[in-house]
């Protein structure tokens, strides 16, 4: 009965990523596609999930697991909140798109260029391209960790900035780099 439960949950994200979330990503993909650069789809795996097309709110639970082209997320929940607008291209039809994306719970954040930031609760903002996260947020990139109240990652310009508040201060714990040695 558990299996045959787990194979219904797995069918319904296979229908939603077919239906929901890679037309919401086509409608990313026609804004980049005159730069040539087509981005992949957002891809979310989770125990369940939820469409509420009145909200435009798509609620995933339980070991959730996204993965887009430069990143993996993995938290306890995942609201993803998307749009409806007039396409300018054909009349009287409309391009859905993902507004953000907020994660709660155990958020790990994996790029794949290499680091790991954690928080309780991390927004990912794709028309920006980047990610806030808050509640206890640290970002670790080999050795190298820096933490405090608030972080924003903004993956389009590989920059970050890390925020606190009166009570605390931001912290870095940064490693010297051996230096390569030049052969003459």
């Amino acid at each position: 009965m558990k299996i045959l439960k787990v194979v219904c949950v797995q069918l319904a994200a296979i229908i939603f990523v077919g239906c929901i979330v890679l037309p919401l990503c086509g409608a990313q993909e026609k804004k980049n596609s005159h730069m040539g650069v087509a981005p992949k789809p957002i891809v979310i795996l989770s125990k369940t999930l939820e469409v509420d097309n009145d909200k435009k709110i798509v609620t995933f639970t339980g070991e959730v697991n996204a993965k887009k082209d430069d990143f993996v997320v993995d938290c306890q929940k995942m609201l993803v909140y998307y749009r409806s607008s007039p396409d300018k291209g054909k009349q009287g039809e409309f391009a859905q798109g993902i507004d953000r994306i907020v994660a709660t719970g155990q958020v790990r954040v994996t790029r794949k260029e290499g680091g790991l930031a954690t928080a309780d609760k991390a927004v990912y903002y794709q028309n920006d391209d980047k990610i806030i996260l808050t509640g206890h947020p640290s970002v670790k990139q080999g050795n190298d960790l820096v933490k405090g109240e608030r972080i924003t990652i903004f993956f389009r310009e590989n920059r970050s900035i890390v925020e606190s508040s009166g009570k605390g201060r931001a912290q870095a714990i940064i490693f010297p780099k051996a230096q390569k040695k030049e052969t003459p």
